[in-house]
């Protein structure tokens, strides 16, 4: 045999051991440029763009069923990017309209599929609500509603215990109370208020927003069929769950319901520990009344009985927390699960945000200054979102120009960004910082009419389907490379190949990289930091706020579209 022959033999075998013994090391592709795109696609009237990494200096479209060029156009100027250390071109072909399926092809590479039509994202919106149906604490999943997904009741919370940080004189420690259904947080069985009400309310924002299109979702669960839109009956079921987290004595509202620690990678119903609510906070009462305020009027129509309830409780819920203004969570030592504490920071925004949600439902003023300035709605922070809802009902010039502040800051990042996004500040939770503020740049939109923000929302939504330096769709089983591995304890403990599908997962974070040992995160860069391992919570675990914010932009979206 020839030595040189020979040589390549054994490199390649060599290469061949190494990828086997470490799958997350990639071999490297032949040259060519590289594109990120909406693995979905885009609407026929929206914005288009993709990003290319390369020498070509022009792009071409094609058909995929005839291989035929359709639409060509230049790339932009190379720009680097220091989030993920790539000099980037981008592909902006906002002007092609004609509904198909499509590859883009620079120079001999070619794109992931896409598709160009009207209802490019309705299934994924779908899904995304869907995927909150799987995640139902207390009720067996069917294989009707489910599929291969079906599974065993988990967590009947019929029996939950009063923690010692919770207790009072009505509800001593130990006592027995039943706090049923909810959905499971993220990927743990946990269920918390504070992050439950921020998604309760941008989900019935979306409902209140753009009510024909949310209101036509059709999620195939137990309750399709009846009066309510399947939307709000997923929503309901959680709202169900945080009524009975408020104590009836004294209207504060309990923190969270968990065990005292996480389990391991089991099904729900394999979860036999004790579970507890834990101390009662103002940040958690505040959110509670913001949340049932607004389900008071948006469940009005379908249900007067239970929008009365809500709104008694959101009621009492605001005088506890006038009487306790800043009773921040501290983890007890004997739990360690999740504690979404805030006590780094005022709760001017939960206290805009529940005045502002009283205000609109009832007619009366609640009083409470807006937090100047306004920023990007996360869990910790609602009160844009609150802003949104007050202007969707009334004028308040004075609120909209704070909003438009905010709006406009996107929107100049997003212009000015080699990736054409508004973001370039990685954490956990990433993907929903882009959904965030694609939210906001969408309802500017909306109460401006200026295109530009659409175009924008559009751009940095397209971020999660695809267009990033990981060339990942953050969507699980939408898209051409999805996460597999996502960090969620049904996924991984039900032996279907497939993650759930539907769910959001995290995205890039670069600032723990010790959950999975310091040598998995390859990449220095914070927009490459993400890995598709069960073992990346930092990365790759899902949460039902990252959710709720997919299902406000991708309907949105669709809506404006």
């Amino acid at each position: 045999m020839n030595k040189n022959v020979i040589l390549v033999f054994i490199g390649s075998l060599a290469m061949a051991i190494i990828l086997s013994c470490n799958p997350s090391i990639q071999a490297v592709s032949p040259p060519g440029d590289t594109i990120h795109l909406n693995q979905l696609g885009y609407l026929p009237d929206g914005y288009k763009s993709a990003v290319v990494i390369g020498s070509s200096e022009s792009f071409n479209i094609l058909d995929v069923q005839s291989q035929a060029i359709v639409h060509a156009g230049n790339l932009s100027e190379p720009q680097y990017w220091d989030a993920s250390g790539e000099t980037v071109r981008l592909a902006e072909f906002s002007a092609f309209t004609t509904p198909g399926s499509y590859r883009l092809q620079v120079g001999t590479s070619s794109s992931h599929e896409f598709d160009i039509d009207r209802n490019v994202y309705t299934e994924v919106s779908t899904a995304s609500v869907k995927a909150f149906y799987f995640h139902r604490a207390g009720v067996e999943i069917d294989e009707k509603y489910a599929g291969a997904y079906a599974r065993a009741a988990g967590h009947p919370d019929t029996e939950v215990g009063i923690h010692a940080s919770a207790a009072s004189a009505s509800r001593p420690e130990g006592t027995m109370i039943s706090s049923p259904k909810g959905w499971y947080d993220a990927g743990d069985y946990g269920k918390y208020i504070v992050n439950s009400a921020i998604t309760v309310t941008t989900m019935m924002s979306v409902f209140e927003h753009y009510p024909e299109v949310a209101g036509m979702l059709t999620t195939n669960v137990p309750e399709s069929g009846d009066e309510t839109p399947d939307l709000l009956d997923e929503i309901r079921w959680n709202l169900d769950w945080m009524l009975t987290m408020q104590d009836p004595e004294d209207g504060g509202v309990y923190h969270k319901l968990t065990a005292k620690s996480f389990p391991g990678m089991i099904m729900p119903e394999m979860d036999t520990d004790s579970r507890w609510v834990v101390m009662k906070t103002t940040a958690a009462t505040l959110d509670f009344a913001a949340s049932m305020a607004q389900a008071s009027r948006v469940y009005k129509p379908y249900d007067p009985i239970f929008s009365e309830k809500c709104l008694r409780a959101s009621i009492k819920a605001w005088e506890w927390a006038r009487k306790n203004v800043d009773v921040y969570y501290v983890q007890p030592e004997d739990i360690s699960t999740g504690a979404y504490g805030q006590s780094d920071k005022p709760l001017n925004d939960e206290k805009f945000w529940a005045a502002t949600e009283l205000s609109i439902t009832t007619g009366e003023k609640y009083e409470a200054p807006v937090p100047t300035p306004l920023i990007v709605p996360e869990w910790r922070d609602g009160a844009a979102l609150a802003a949104m809802d007050l202007l969707n009902h009334q004028s308040d010039e004075a609120l909209k120009q704070a909003f438009m502040v905010l709006a406009d800051s996107l929107l100049k990042e997003q212009m000015n960004s080699a990736y054409d996004v508004s973001n370039d500040a990685f954490r956990w939770g990433s993907s929903s910082d882009f959904l965030n503020q694609a939210m906001v740049l969408i309802y500017a939109y909306k109460i401006s009419g200026e295109k530009a923000y659409k175009d924008a929302a559009q751009s940095t939504f397209d971020w999660v389907l695809g267009k990033n330096p990981n060339g990942v769709s953050f969507v699980t089983g939408f898209g051409d490379k999805t996460p597999m591995h996502i960090h969620h304890r049904p996924s991984e403990a039900d032996e279907i190949k497939e993650p759930l599908p539907g769910w959001v997962s995290g995205g890039p974070n670069p600032e723990n990289k010790e959950d999975c040992g310091a040598d998995a995160y390859l990449s220095p860069y914070p927009a490459k930091a993400f890995i598709d391992e069960l073992c990346s919570y930092a990365t790759n675990e899902v949460a039902i706020n990252w959710n709720g914010v997919f299902v406000y932009v991708s309907v949105a979206l669709d809506a404006e579209g």
